[in-house]
């Protein structure tokens, strides 16, 4: 079964306006048999989103149309393809009640979900990690180095494995080193493999699943999946179930890393 389990959608403020439509069609044509539309989901109200453009999730408002319009192209397709509606859902340290709650509200009518880190907690301050160079660099700054700023990261993804977030918490733990999106500019200057091992092992325990996100190898700082190649391959030695997921924002990147990653393996 060729499954593509993260995809993004026009309700996305930071991607595209390529419409669904699109993106199943294509889906289609590529052989896939099963989707994901994993669109960022609402962060919490009282949560300031730290990313200068504000643009980390889409909005609240609209959170109802997204799911009906899903939900019609589901049965739309449903000779075709098998669509699931969903969300990424953002662990932020410090709301994982008001994440609960957004996930006990939501979670009967959600099919598949992915679990992921973009926000770091510093001094009681939020910064984005994968939101631009320059802001990494502001970030490697506060912390201090950006041994630190790994750290952190890899603190927070443990934490979100770990974390109560009700029955309905996703058990696909999305994209574990997106701290690496600009290692090339900012090489981590010590070895994080046993961080990395950690985290798989947390997942392992839990009897969770990993996304094994081709946006990496579209990053010219980063060059790489999310995982890499190594780690992924470990996961499967432990038995972790390894999802791809293109982490499309627009309808090209639909197939985004997916030949280097399983030609490779």
């Amino acid at each position: 079964m060729k499954k593509n389990g993260h995809i993004h959608t026009p309700y996305c403020p930071h991607g595209t306006r390529d419409p669904l439509d699109q993106y199943i069609k294509e889906a289609i044509s590529h052989g896939f048999s099963e989707i994901s539309f994993t669109e960022h989901a609402p962060l919490p109200a009282n949560f300031s989103d730290p990313a200068p453009g504000q643009d980390s999730s889409m909005d609240i408002n609209e959170l109802e149309n997204y799911l009906q319009e899903i939900e019609s192209l589901k049965k739309k397709y449903k000779d075709n393809i098998k669509i699931n509606v969903g969300f990424e859902v953002d662990f932020i340290e410090g709301f994982e009640n008001d994440t609960r709650e957004f996930l006990d509200t939501y979670g009967k009518r959600i099919d598949d979900a992915i679990l992921s880190v973009h926000f770091l907690k510093f001094e009681n301050e939020y910064d984005c990690v994968d939101y631009s160079p320059q802001n990494f660099a502001e970030m490697v700054k506060k912390y201090g180095s950006i041994e630190k700023v790994y750290k952190n990261y890899y603190r927070t993804v443990l934490m979100s494995i770990h974390a109560d977030l009700g029955i309905y918490k996703p058990k696909r733990i999305g994209h574990i080193t997106l701290v690496h999106k600009f290692q090339k500019k900012f090489p981590p200057g010590y070895n994080d493999e046993a961080d990395i091992m950690e985290i798989l092992k947390a997942i392992k325990d839990k009897g969770y699943s990993l996304d094994f996100n081709g946006a990496g190898t579209a990053k010219p700082l980063c060059g790489e999946p999310y995982p890499p190649l190594w780690a992924a391959n470990i996961a499967s030695t432990l038995g972790i179930p390894l999802v791809y997921g293109s982490d499309a924002h627009q309808v090209k990147e639909l197939l985004q890393g997916y030949d280097l990653m399983f030609r490779k393996r």
